[in-house]
């Protein structure tokens, strides 16, 4: 066995959740392409089919979403929380922070180690579904308390897109921002072994409560080699300034071998097929303001364009987060809330996960090849040779 930087391409688990062919720009969920279900299906489908293997039946997903609804609400000590977190610091560590507390407000987590039978069906689900509803609540209800603003109370006459967008803006949502709102959760729900979803494994495998699990997950989430390039999507369109600008700039990223962001993926090697769909919302965005976007979409194209001469021979195309930050960002979403968006949206995948591994569960614990000292032996002080660190 030798040592391979990152793990790639070693397989750490075996999964029937969802799968991705990084050639041909393919991903399913369940079997069920992504393209299908961001046109057809809503986050709530999506959900349950990411949990329970299948698509529900209309029973299903009424008490399913019913269940959602009913569990949007979190304890006012979590608001509290908040209250004593300074203002400017990042959504991310908020919502661990919050995530990581649920546990202590939601007690059950002693049913993951009761006389090592494990937690039952009905644990597993009733819990997932709480964490699930709880995640939309608590990024909405930063997004007023930092502004020293009391929260907007979820309602539940609201889907699950419509009310995360109205404790946003304490504004009835535009049908179009909602129905875009709903496929952009659907399309981060899940996608395979990446790194945040193997940090939801590993803990998992110790049995750790599920929403420690979630908020490993969250941690990991929110580096930006994983989650948080949507944000630098935007500065680095801002940067560019104009499509004219884009090829020119370009030249000069890749003379300095810089990053440029919302590019490649480690698996797809041509265009993320969520990336396509994330631009086919933007003209539909644009097509309901009467062509009136923000002028960073136009960027954004002109910087693809002139990307596609340079890169595309190389495999290196557009990624889920080049379009998804222009298109949050449309819609009057903060740009420190982005990640926090794809989080709501990826606890989906990662309970799922969470719940497949529990059936079969094997702690995590990995070797390592050791490049260090050989055995030697302590040396008091007097005889150390002083330099060395």
């Amino acid at each position: 066995m030798s040592y391979v930087p990152g793990l790639q391409g070693v397989p750490a688990t075996r999964s029937s959740i969802s799968f991705l062919d990084g050639q041909q720009g393919i991903l399913t969920y369940r079997g069920y392409p992504i393209v299908e279900l961001a046109r057809h299906s809503t986050f709530e489908e999506t959900a349950y089919l990411l949990f329970h293997g299948e698509l529900p039946g209309q029973a299903e997903l009424e008490a399913f979403d019913r269940e959602l609804r009913n569990n949007r609400r979190v304890k006012y000590n979590v608001r509290e929380i908040m209250k004593f977190l300074p203002t400017d610091g990042h959504p991310m560590e908020m919502l661990q922070t919050c995530v990581a507390s649920l546990g202590m407000f939601y007690p059950g987590s002693e049913r993951m180690t009761a006389d090592g039978a494990g937690p039952t069906e009905e644990f597993v689900n009733s819990t997932a579904i709480k964490i699930l509803a709880s995640m939309a609540t608590l990024v909405g209800m930063w997004n007023h308390i930092r502004r020293g603003d009391d929260p907007v109370l979820p309602r539940t006459d609201l889907t699950y897109a419509e009310n995360f967008l109205y404790m946003m803006t304490e504004r009835e949502p535009d049908p179009v921002e909602a129905r875009i709102m709903d496929a952009c959760l659907v399309l981060h729900a899940e996608h395979t072994i990446n790194a945040s979803t193997f940090a939801a494994l590993v803990c998992g495998s110790t049995l750790a409560a599920p929403n420690l699990v979630v908020a490993s997950a969250i941690g990991t989430l929110a580096g930006p080699l994983h989650g948080g390039a949507n944000q630098r999507v935007l500065e680095m369109l801002r940067e560019i300034g104009s499509p004219e600008k884009a090829e020119s700039w370009l030249e000069k990223r890749l003379a300095n071998k810089q990053v440029v962001w919302g590019f490649g993926h480690r698996e797809y090697k041509v265009k993320d097929p969520r990336a396509d769909i994330l631009q086919g919302m933007l003209e539909q965005l644009r097509e309901h303001r009467h062509g009136e976007l923000s002028p960073l979409y136009d960027i954004a194209k002109a910087l693809e364009a002139a990307a596609a001469e340079r890169l595309a021979h190389k495999g290196v195309h557009p990624n889920v987060d080049f379009y998804s930050g222009v298109l949050y960002d449309a819609m009057g979403i903060p740009e420190d809330q982005f990640t926090p968006i794809f989080a709501i949206a990826r606890t989906a995948g990662w309970l799922a996960h969470w719940k497949e591994q529990l059936a079969q569960n094997r702690i995590y614990r990995p070797t390592q090849e050791y490049v260090g000292a050989p055995t030697r032996s302590y040396l008091p002080m007097d005889l150390r040779v002083s330099g060395h660190h």
